[in-house]
């Protein structure tokens, strides 16, 4: 099976020292990415950790197709114990950043310790060096990029940073790279602030003296990507907007409602005619992300996706595509992810009738980036201020929703509600084949959840080995199972196993830290919902009450062969 290349960096901020350790056994099990993070995470970061402690770690890894030139590979993923959730999440973020840890020469890059900070790491093939850099206290995230460049020569590319909110420990806190692209969801900006770390950066030729031998289907795709016309190369995520709107799955004024009747003037057609030229990732020919600008209003930004349309559009109320367009900017400068920060936003505009209040929502935001008045409070997030704002708890194991509405989408509910990661469309997925998004043999119908347990194992289990890969999960239309076979050289059965083994491990370190059953649950009702979860739970193997059996002792099941139990000395 091909796998990540090289060895795990372990660097200790507060020592500031690094070392490397051969892991080659875990990723030719593990693949990269998300698998290799899980792994290694769930075997080092105690069980009883404090997100925002020394103890946690925070991993960044690529994986084998990183080496690769082909489409829908310009990804990294991300993962520690998330100051949002209290449990083991990973994000991934898009962008060209990718490439450069490749060309670092290291599977994984692992981060320990707190520093006082704040504290710039260069990873290079020969090393790293330790900067402080106090003047980048509080610094924006262009203000990161703007001081690397000038300082350095290090292109915003090459960058994974920081802005205020993460310094300010916004539970929400994003990591950006590329100034634009975010490891969003979950607050793992938070755990670098934490640790005093402003900016990560990567680079070196080590990728060079790396041969992987490609099968064919690899240029297949990339041709592919480059020559089809989909409508997420003018619209991106945003074309959604409308079949969202009209199937009633568009989160409205704080969930209160579930279609909005200004979706039309922040839905695709607007974001097409914002869009004033073509937005990739590295390598990729599919360009389906959406630079987008305002010559009025004097604002150019990277977005918003479908996402951001929901949390700072349709949930807050606002029909502006403009106003929509300066939270993304604004949040994408602060460094927060806007899905939560948006959603936050909105329980706040509820309490207080304001819905579609423009001029407060950006004061909000900047108030919640640096922590100051009411923005103390949202900082915190829905899960842990709902109460004292008055309003309903719209999350998920403590993540704000994201759209695509689970009271219409049933299985999509059923997804949010058994995700690790809380309440997020990505980790499942189950609403592409709902809508659907994806060829009807392949559809489900949105209501009910008959036989839909089965189908969400297997689309976690997916979702797994892409993010392992690391593959984007907008390849669904180009890349299908055989793919995946010959690209990765293996069968899917063992890709599947390796996917459920990486579901299992986070869902492990979670019940050791106290999630059961009772934490997979929705704020509103589903038919059937009780017995899917029983379905859900036999089709993995784990018990009724929603834990994996010998989490208590940090056993997982060997994978194949090939794999090993992963057992507490």
């Amino acid at each position: 099976m091909k796998h990540a290349q090289g060895p795990l960096l372990t660097i200790d901020v507060e020592a500031q020292t690094a070392e490397t350790t051969n892991i080659d056994d875990i990723v030719s099990t593990y693949i990269g990415g998300r698998g290799l993070n899980t792994r290694l995470a769930y075997e080092r970061i105690p069980f009883d950790a404090n997100p925002f402690g020394p103890e946690n770690r925070l991993f960044l890894a690529t994986g084998p197709m990183q080496h690769s030139q082909t489409s829908f590979t310009g990804r990294t993923s991300a993962t520690a114990l998330s100051p949002l959730t209290e449990g083991l999440l990973s994000s991934n973020a898009g962008g060209f950043i990718s490439r450069h840890i490749t060309g670092a020469g290291y599977a994984a890059v692992e981060i320990v310790g707190n520093a006082d900070g704040p504290l710039a790491l260069h990873v290079r093939d020969d090393g790293v060096e330790f900067e402080e850099v106090p003047d980048l206290a509080e610094a924006t995230v262009p203000e990161v990029s703007e001081y690397m460049s000038d300082s350095h020569d290090i292109g915003r590319d090459q960058i994974a940073c920081i802005g205020p909110a993460g310094e300010n420990l916004v539970r929400f806190a994003s990591i950006m790279t590329s100034e634009q692209r975010a490891f969003g969801r979950g607050g793992l900006g938070a755990v670098l602030g934490a640790k005093g770390v402003k900016a990560v950066t990567f680079g070196g030729t080590a990728a060079d003296q790396v041969s992987i031998d490609w099968p064919a289907n690899v240029a297949d795709i990339h041709r592919e990507a480059a020559t089809s016309d989909h409508v997420m190369k003018q619209q991106g995520t945003t074309a959604v907007t409308p079949l969202a709107n009209e199937m009633d799955a568009l989160p409205t004024r704080y969930f209160s409602e579930t279609s909005f009747e200004g979706a039309e003037n922040i839905g695709g057609a607007i974001i097409e005619e914002k869009k004033y030229k073509r937005g990739t990732c590295s390598q990729c020919a599919f360009a389906c992300k959406i630079p987008t600008r305002d010559e009025a209003a004097g604002i150019e930004t990277e977005g918003p996706e479908y996402e951001t349309v929901m949390s700072f559009g349709a949930n807050a109320g606002v029909d502006n595509v403009v106003a929509v367009m300066k939270a993304n900017e604004l949040c994408d400068t602060l460094g927060m992810d806007t899905i939560s920060c948006g959603d936050t936003v909105a329980a706040f505009l509820a309490a207080e009738e304001e819905f579609g209040n423009e001029t407060l929502i950006e004061s909000l935001i900047e108030q919640i980036a640096y922590r100051e008045g009411v923005g103390d409070t949202l900082a915190e997030g829905v899960d842990r201020m709902h109460e004292e704002l008055g309003v309903a708890n719209w999350s998920v194991k403590g993540m704000e929703f994201s759209a695509h509405d689970g009271r219409a989408l049933h299985g999509q509910g059923l997804s949010f509600a058994t995700s690790n990661r809380g309440a997020d469309h990505m980790y499942g997925g189950m609403y592409a084949l709902e809508y659907p998004l994806v060829d009807a043999a392949d559809s489900l119908d949105p209501e009910g959840l008959d036989g839909k347990p089965p189908v969400l194992v297997e689309k976690e289990n997916h979702s797994a080995i892409l993010d392992s890969g690391i593959i984007c999960k907008f390849s669904r239309d180009f890349v299908d199972k055989s793919d995946l076979e010959a690209m990765l050289d293996t069968s899917y059965d063992h890709l599947q196993e390796v996917g459920a083994r990486i579901v299992e491990m986070e869902r492990a370190f979670n019940n050791a830290r106290g999630f059961d059953r009772s934490d997979d649950d929705l704020p509103y009702d589903i038919d059937g919902l009780e017995t899917a979860l029983d379905d859900y739970y036999a089709a993995r193997g784990w018990k009724d009450n929603g834990t994996v059996p010998g989490f208590e002792n940090r056993t997982i099941p060997a994978i194949g062969s090939g794999g090993e139990a992963i057992a507490d000395d």
